[in-house]
């Protein structure tokens, strides 16, 4: 396949001039007989083409077409403006708005059918990158995407934005679901001028509109945002659960110390999926509950691990914990892992591998410190969240700590710096 259409749809700020040299190859590669070029030009192109006659015109086409194009000049459009957007160039933003008056309206991402993106028409686009001058602008010729781009500034924190087009709006009562984007940010200001516009946390009977199960299944990790978003449902009147876990979650090592004076085993206990996700509030299988290495059957230590939550672990340790406690192994064998495990495939690392950055090794570190055993062996299974593409449930039998590291078939939750300090301690496959 080739890479002009590989992905069949446009990154968040696309690089047109990327795309004209995915084109170029493209049209190589149909002259060539490379069959997924030619697989794309039968499946996109209007017309039956003759090789030796295509012209770089065609293969223009056929990769507009492949990412949800009419055709090459709107995908140019959708590059030009966003990347204007950007730029906070409000000069070229209002020329393509005013010479394609479509382009107010419509998606700025433009997607193949079926699909659309998170980042909306042009005035929600410039909400999710704070571009006020030019939200402006839009609203004078006419959008009207207003609601869409509050809730997409609120999702990215861009609170002054937010409140501009609030009022643009003429102040209206937020959506009752306006709580979910920020929760999936872990945004705590997003969250904060939500309430503050009228957002609630439960209804008029009581029941549970916050949306807990998207703080706690989302695949940001932010503990003081985290904590802090519980904090304000609760004080907006939700009733959370009391439990260990959820005072985990809360960072409330005050609750933490009430439940250990009542359970002296809670340091070694082995919570159930439904302890750790509970359905109650709202919260979804394995698959659908974003985390690293699998916490069903797991102790506090190994959430520590996955949340980034490091004050905690470093609580537990200090009252108790065992570094080798082994999570439940299930019916089939699989299951029975150490937190050492968890601090090398975790959640709390993508976010560092996606952006380059050096993931963590603190919890390996304080584990090892600890005593944990760098060469424990357990069998898991695991299958990525569909929001990462497609994956299959996969088995990796009796592996350690750095084995399961090195195996593991979705890198960017992988903290090499984690494997290299647990073979430094002696650390084999």
């Amino acid at each position: 396949m080739t890479d002009a259409t590989r992905e069949r749809h446009l990154p968040v700020h696309p690089d047109l001039g990327q795309l004209k040299r995915q084109a170029k190859e493209l049209l190589r590669g149909f002259r060539a007989g490379d069959p997924d070029a030619v697989a794309d030009f039968a499946e996109f192109h209007p017309e039956k083409v003759d090789a030796t006659a295509a012209k770089l015109a065609d293969a223009q086409l056929v990769l507009a077409r492949a990412h949800g194009a009419t055709g090459w000049p709107r995908i140019v459009q959708s590059c030009q403006i966003v990347d204007a957007i950007w730029k906070d160039d409000i000069a070229t933003v209002r020329r393509l708005v005013t010479a394609h008056p479509n382009l107010l309206h419509e998606e700025a991402l433009v997607r193949p059918p079926g699909r659309i993106s998170n980042w909306g028409p042009p005035m929600t686009y410039a909400a999710n990158v704070g571009r006020d001058r030019i939200i402006e602008m839009l609203h004078a010729m006419g959008a009207k995407d207003h609601q869409r781009a509050i809730g997409r500034a609120v999702l990215q924190s861009k609170i002054g934005t937010a409140k501009i087009l609030h009022a643009m709006a003429g102040n209206p009562p937020p959506p009752a679901d306006e709580l979910g984007g920020p929760a999936y940010t872990l945004s705590a200001s997003g969250t904060a001028f939500v309430f503050e516009i009228g957002g609630r946390a439960v209804d008029e009977a009581g029941r549970r509109l916050a949306p807990v199960d998207v703080v706690l299944e989302t695949d940001s990790r932010k503990p003081l945002a985290k904590h802090a978003i519980l904090e304000m449902y609760v004080q907006h009147g939700l009733e959370l659960l009391d439990t260990p876990v959820m005072a985990l979650h809360r960072g409330r090592i005050d609750l933490l110390e009430k439940h250990l004076n009542a359970d002296p085993g809670m340091l070694s206990r082995q919570f159930r999926w439904e302890e750790i996700y509970p359905p109650e509030m709202g919260c979804h299988d394995e698959v659908l509950a974003t985390h690293g290495t699998p916490l069903r059957g797991a102790t506090l230590l190994h959430m520590c691990c996955d949340y980034d939550e490091l004050d905690i672990a470093e609580w537990l340790i200090a009252r108790g914990a065992d570094a080798n406690a082994k999570a439940a192994v299930d019916a089939d064998g699989f299951g029975g892992h150490t937190p050492l495990f968890n601090a090398v495939v975790s959640q709390h690392h993508f976010w560092m591998n996606h952006s380059n950055g050096p993931p963590s090794t603190d919890f390996a570190k304080l584990l090892l410190e600890h005593g944990a055993d760098p060469n424990v062996r357990a069998s898991l299974r695991k299958q990525m969240h569909p929001g990462y593409g497609p994956d299959t449930l996969r088995e990796y039998r009796d592996v350690t700590p750095l084995s399961w590291g090195r195996r593991f078939h979705f890198r960017k939750i992988v903290s090499e710096p984690a494997i290299r300090l647990i073979e430094a301690a002696g650390g084999v496959e």
